[in-house]
């Protein structure tokens, strides 16, 4: 079942969103999206580990410019309550050999993530939904 409106609001306050990063690298939004994630308190310092080891092991590139980076399974001890973050890269970073300029930071117990992941990706990749927010400049 896709997250409600008030889910969402829950998942991703306003102050999870950065809408101007100036991250050079995929390490370097993975860090900054680990960081709105912390600040949220939504995990623990340690996940931001996970998320670049993660991202060692699998990509988290889903196509159209985006990227979801989340947790290894063994990071969901530091999950302290499920959230999400957002970054809009002011310039196309390499992920993979793909360019990127959409993170979307992902928190989620156990297996759930793959749920938010695959609602959030099925969301985007339709109808340019990604192109849209990705000229947003407001965080509402």
């Amino acid at each position: 079942m896709a997250p409600t409106l008030d889910e969402l609001t829950r998942l991703l306050p306003a102050s999870s969103i950065n809408l101007s990063s100036t991250a050079a690298t995929r390490d370097d939004a993975i860090r900054e999206a680990g960081a709105l994630l912390v600040a949220a308190g939504a995990v623990q310092p340690d996940y931001v580990h996970q998320m670049l080891e993660r991202e060692r092991v699998v990509s988290t590139f889903v196509g159209d410019g985006i990227a979801m980076p989340h947790g290894t399974l063994t990071a969901k001890s530091d999950v302290v309550n499920e959230g999400l973050c957002v970054l809009i890269l002011a310039r196309p970073i390499d992920w993979a050999g793909q360019p990127v300029t959409l993170v979307i930071g992902i928190a989620a117990h156990g297996r759930r993530y793959i749920t938010l992941l695959s609602q959030l990706a099925t969301a985007l990749l339709d109808d340019g939904r990604a192109t849209s927010l990705g000229h947003a400049t407001s965080v509402e």
